[in-house]
């Protein structure tokens, strides 16, 4: 629980007071064992010139839902501080209130909002204060005898503030506590299951306090716990099952909770046996201490009140035994959410009230397999888990030292459905179209593939990117995780070899939980009058064309069909299944038995919501590496052309006189992966330009 002091002279120097708040919050925020992901809040005040040039007394402070890990100046808003500290003389102002307000002192009208902890900021009479949420005061903010402890560690330094909502009342009894100890006497504030207030006189000053107060936390903690176990001991040691195992279990029985989460909206799961969590999990007490609460209002806001724990003997495992203790659990879960909402929204003004959450669980404990995060997309699922993370090293500190307590249900709700905790959410961006979907999309290394993968990542969806050509998918991935974070993952795999796509889908499904999409695509090409077209050439166009579509099919279905929740496949064909070309038999053939075989999955995937559709295209040249080749020149030489002259050759061919690209490709295989095509399936649909012969009929 120890943190470091990350503080630079050297990096600081010559800094603005804003840029000084950018460095101080940045570098508080790269610890997660000292601020959460999204949580906590920085402010400095100082005196700067109003829009009319007079001196102002203001105060910057970090805007609602940012992060301080990353947050720069422009994430900061500033007010006007007298006008802020007017509001000290009241007695009592609602959260409407208090938020119309404030937006009437932003020195830009048009910032987004201040932290909801802006009142708590500007009563406290000192220039730089830090709002964080540190696992070693947790752990004491969170203990049954916690205010005792605080007294015992911190004597006067520290004032303790017993749980309250955050707001003008909160704020107001904060500055009261801190007053009546003395301005000059008092370091910190501890926030009874909440967090810890700093401050200082300069932004060095003040998180070297908050450093400094946290690690003397630590070292209380540490002193506390020597000769204590925690959490009960070992229930299971920590390699009951191997890493082996472990993937083995879950790649079966992950695509199901998928499908047990995803309603009424599908969620992207995130997997983490990591030793804090095995050794959480394995422990005698884990069921017990996970379901007493979470341990902050900032990890509820994400994690939910309670995790789900399941009931699981690693030492003898049976996967149809945790799928089925896993649809207990979650239907349970879900009725007792829905309990708990319905409880507790009858005490929230008319106004104030907002449609209930997906009622399924966002955090499900396993023991000997680990913690499973569910969210809308797998950066949020990671960070989910990690702030679980934060919620076992908090409960693992208080439990050893005391006793582990937690927000009540009422208080909980309150935070969980709070309007400016909702507001939260608004500054989102508005989902995409494929947002929450997995797609797998082979032969992702070409041109066609990669213009598939980008509309697909562009509209949201998480892409796992096949080919054989490994480097090339990973270079495409690396782009689009720079883009989309964690968005893409690239795999090496033949789609020829039955184990190479097994595990492929494995990896996939360990990585994102499931599958919604499949894009059979990978490609490889093949001229030759019959005569010359031998048997090892014919044998390897099938095995790409119909073997390898057959494998990806196979495998795709058994995990849309595990999950229970539909999906969509696409087959890129060709217009050559339509309408063969003189001196292409083994490639018109395969792609003929690609459309018939698209076909006969439409029918059996039907009853089951999985559409399976086909698109065929023609003559994309562009980005290809089948055109790159002898395919370009034995193309040529069918038509008793040059190379050089086969994109003009194809345009004139063509109704619509134009040549056709990847991104065309790709925008007909987003129509049919995407739910403006959710009542069709067994489809063609043509991108060629128009050529007569290969019309569908």
């Amino acid at each position: 629980m120890h943190v470091s002091n990350r503080w630079s002279d050297k990096e600081a120097e010559g800094r603005s007071e804003l840029e000084l708040l950018v460095y101080r919050s940045n570098l508080l925020g790269r610890d997660r064992a000292v601020v959460n992901w999204k949580g906590g809040n920085t402010s400095a005040k100082w005196v700067e010139p109003d829009f009319r040039g007079r001196p102002t007394r203001v105060m910057y402070i970090k805007g609602s839902g940012t992060d301080l890990k990353t947050i720069t100046a422009d994430g900061f808003v500033g007010l006007r501080l007298d006008d802020v500290l007017a509001l000290r003389e009241r007695d009592a102002m609602s959260d409407a209130e208090m938020v119309d307000y404030l937006r009437r002192c932003m020195l830009d009208p048009s910032a987004s909002r201040p932290s909801i902890e802006t009142l708590l900021h500007a009563f406290l009479p000192f220039e730089h204060i830090d709002h964080t949420h540190p696992d070693a005061i947790l752990s004491i903010c969170n203990a049954r005898n916690g205010e005792q402890l605080a007294r015992e560690i911190f004597g006067d330094e520290a004032v303790w503030v017993p749980y309250q909502r955050p707001g003008f009342s909160l704020s107001k009894r904060v500055f009261e506590a801190v007053h009546e100890r003395g301005f000059d006497k008092v370091k910190a504030v501890l926030l009874a299951k909440h967090g810890l207030v700093t401050w200082g006189r300069t932004a060095k000053e003040c998180y070297e306090n908050t450093i400094t107060i946290i690690n003397r936390a630590a070292e209380a903690i540490a002193e506390l716990a020597k000769g204590k176990t925690a959490f009960g001991g070992v229930q299971w040691p920590k390699d009951t099952l191997s890493a082996a195992d472990r993937r083995g279990i879950l790649a079966r029985v992950l695509p199901a909770l998928r499908g047990m989460l995803s309603d009424p909206q599908r969620v992207v799961l995130h997997h983490d046996d990591s030793d804090p969590v095995l050794e959480f999990v394995n422990s005698q007490r884990a069921r017990e201490v996970a379901l007493v609460g979470a341990a902050c209002p900032d990890h509820l806001v994400h994690t939910k009140y309670l995790p789900l724990f399941v009931d699981f003997d690693p030492g003898h495992p049976d996967v149809e035994a945790l799928k089925q203790a896993l649809q207990d659990g979650v239907t349970r879960y879900k009725e007792a959410y829905r309990q708990y909402y319905n409880e507790h929204i009858r005490q929230v003004p008319e106004g104030e009230r907002f449609p209930m959450d997906p009622p399924g669980p966002r955090i499900i404990l396993i023991p000997g397999l680990g913690l499973v995060a569910a969210a809308k997309d797998k950066a949020t699922a990671v960070e989910t888990a990690s702030l679980y993370h934060r919620a076992i090293e908090v409960m693992k500190g208080a439990s050893i030292i005391d006793e582990f307590v937690s927000l009540t249900p009422a208080e909980a709700f309150a935070v969980e459905y709070w309007p400016l905790e909702r507001y939260k959410l608004t500054l989102a961006p508005p989902e995409r179209e494929l947002a929450r979907r997995v797609a797998l999309i082979t032969g992702a290394a070409g041109g066609i593939g990669q213009a598939i993968a980008r509309r697909f990542a562009e509209e949201g969806a998480h892409v796992v990117l096949l080919d054989l050509d490994e480097a090339g998918v990973q270079r495409l991935a690396d782009e689009l995780n720079a883009q989309f974070p964690r968005r893409a993952l690239a795999v090496g795999a033949d789609v020829t070899n039955e184990r190479a796509m097994q595990e492929a889908f494995q990896q996939a499904v360990l990585h994102f939980g499931g599958l919604d999409l499949c894009v059979l695509n990978a490609g490889i090409a093949s001229a030759h009058p019959i005569e010359e077209t031998t048997l090892e050439e014919w044998q390897r166009v099938f095995g790409v064309l119909a073997t390898g579509y057959f494998l990806t099919a196979r495998e795709a279905f058994k995990v849309l069909k595990t999950q229970g929740i539909g999906g969509s496949l696409v087959v890129v064909a060709s217009k050559n299944a339509l309408l063969a070309s003189r001196g292409a038999a083994a490639y018109n053939a395969a792609k003929a038995a690609e459309v018939q075989l698209a076909r006969t999955l439409a029918e059996e995937g039907g009853k089951h919501g999985i559409r399976v559709n086909i698109v065929c295209p023609d003559a994309v040249l562009k980005g290809s590496k089948i055109w790159s080749g002898a395919w370009r020149e034995e193309r040529a030489r069918a038509y008793g052309i040059p190379p050089d002259q086969l994109e003009e050759f194809y345009r004139q061919r063509t109704t619509l006189k134009v040549n056709v690209f990847p991104e065309d490709v790709a925008e007909a295989v987003l129509f049919f992966a995407s739910d403006r095509s959710q009542k069709t399936t067994g489809c063609i649909l043509t991108v060629d330009g128009g050529i007569p012969g290969a019309y569908p009929r």
